[in-house]
């Protein structure tokens, strides 16, 4: 029913002297066929070189050979986000790794022979790799200092930590549900007597409920807080990010403060936007949406600033794509000409760059990368097993030049790829109305441009509105003479089907 979702890799890299130490890599990013691509993320222009052999297309099944011949496209463009920890939070990547296999693996079941041993490699017998275990009694509560990447107090240090979506059905070493005082210690719950870890849900919430001027967030799912839902409010997508954003806007209305969110998702989840589960997670998602802008509709009104406000001053909804220069894509082949969608997709050179990030900006002072999508199957804990982290940077908080710091850093980076440039000084304030009004209008000149038949490529960066509208009110409707994802169709506002487990489409 679910998955082992979690994206890590496990490295010894140089320390001090001889010595080596543990390196993490953990994300979004699969470690699979389709996943690579650059910042331009083209569609046809590299199908016989850089991606030849890759052109990967699940929306369009023939738009790509894996023999690298005949390799037509377009290439599904991916952005996603990934990160590298070094010091001791990789060494809880690497303990978690050591659960998720010593769970899996039978021979650790097996009564073992005294000589025989476990296939994990044991680092506090290899003395040239640092291990926790290591430290010394002096070093007060820098225990592992040994494994620090840079010493406290430097400029570009970073406190980090590992949260996860694990339970004991997939890790091995977790307390039992009767343990009481190591399930606290731990902040562990028990469902169905089972040991359930829910981190990456905590952070999240405390990470919004903390922010004080923006949030800035790239997923590959958007669904949750279904009790708020509009309808279907007893579908068990319970989590409370969603609510969360909704309500910390809320508060600052209130209070007369200026907030803005920024969320980027996918145009459609990956695969034939008409299939009946696509559809289904396009509607619990406009269910989530519509919840949001309700509330904020709703907190603009008790501030007494209906007609002067709206929901979408706060909110905001994005989705990433793309459109190529004519020379760029050749004559389909005769399989794909019987194809509507590969055929009006070559002919109008545009596709989607599919959304698989997993991450959150708040106040460019703290983010969390990780593996989880934001949709009950991640963030449950009992379901999708996955691996995330949290940091910033103490020498850089608020008030100590944050604007300087590398979290600011990283997201002009992403904003310059996703708006074609990065020079707006009002960029360095997106909590800003200036800031707000300056994307949504690139945002959606480039929804038009992508959506126009005629042949009027030219799109400032790749960022564009998500194709619905939102009424003063707070109500998700269809946008004008937009019912349906251009080329590949599908509804945009989705539907449900009752032939699907909703369980597995939230």
């Amino acid at each position: 029913m679910y998955t082992q979702h979690q994206k890590c890799l496990l490295v010894d890299t140089p320390a001090s002297g001889s010595t080596r130490r543990i390196t993490a890599f953990l994300g979004g990013l699969d470690l699979a066929a389709g996943r690579y691509d650059t910042p331009s993320h083209r569609l046809f222009a590299d199908l016989g070189t850089v991606f030849s052999g890759d052109v990967y297309n699940p929306a369009i099944p023939r738009a790509g050979n894996k023999g690298g011949a005949g390799e037509e496209g377009p290439r599904q463009p991916w952005h996603d986000m990934h990160c590298r920890v070094d010091g001791p939070a990789a060494y809880d990547v690497l303990e978690n790794f050591e659960q998720r296999w010593r769970k899996a693996t039978k021979l650790f079941r097996r009564a073992k022979a005294h000589w025989k041993d476990d296939a994990l490699l044991k680092l506090e017998r290899i003395s040239w790799i640092l291990s926790p275990s290591d430290s010394g009694a002096g070093d007060g509560d820098g225990g592992d200092s040994h494994l620090y990447a840079l010493p406290d107090g430097h400029p570009d240090c970073w406190n980090a930590q590992v949260f996860r979506s694990v339970d004991s059905g997939s890790v091995k070493g977790l307390p039992r549900c009767w343990e009481t005082k190591k399930m606290e210690a731990k902040h562990l719950v028990c469902d169905k007597n089972v040991t359930v870890e829910q981190s990456i849900h905590t952070a999240y919430v405390r990470a919004i409920r903390s922010a004080k001027r923006f949030i800035y967030i790239e997923n590959q799912y958007f669904i949750g807080s279904s009790f708020a839902w509009p309808s279907y409010k007893h579908q068990g997508a319970g989590n409370l990010v969603p609510m969360e954003i909704a309500l910390k806007v809320a508060s600052k209305i209130a209070a007369g403060e200026r907030f803005a969110v920024y969320i980027v998702i996918p145009m459609w989840p990956e695969g034939v936007p008409t299939s009946g589960p696509i559809q289904e997670i396009l509607f619990w998602q406009r269910q989530t949406m519509q919840a949001m802008y309700e509330v904020i509709a709703a907190a603009i009104r008790a501030a007494g600033m209906e007609g002067a406000a709206h929901p979408r001053d706060y909110l905001n909804f994005y989705c990433l794509g793309k459109r190529e220069a004519a020379a760029a894509a050749a004559a389909g082949s005769p399989e794909q000409e019987h194809n509507p969608a590969a055929s009006s997709a070559r002919r109008h050179r545009r596709f989607m760059i599919y959304v698989h990030s997993k991450g959150m900006i708040v106040d460019d002072e703290y983010v969390i990368v990780g593996s989880a999508n934001i949709n009950q199957r991640s963030l449950a804990g009992s379901r999708d097993t996955e691996i995330a982290v949290g940091a910033y940077q103490p020498n850089l908080r608020a008030g100590a030049g944050a604007g300087d710091g590398q979290v600011f850093g990283f997201r002009m980076l992403l904003w310059e790829e996703h708006l074609g440039s990065s020079e707006w000084r009002e960029l360095r304030s997106p909590e800003s109305p200036e800031c707000v009004k300056r994307v949504n209008e690139i945002a959606a000149e480039n929804w038009r441009r992508y959506a126009a038949d005629d042949d009027d490529v030219a799109m400032q960066g790749h960022l564009m509105r998500y194709p619905v509208d939102v009424g003063d009110d707070g109500k998700i409707s269809e946008l004008r003479g937009h019912e349906f994802f251009p080329d590949v169709g599908g509804r945009i506002l989705g539907s449900t089907n009752n032939n699907y487990w909703d369980y597995l489409t939230m």
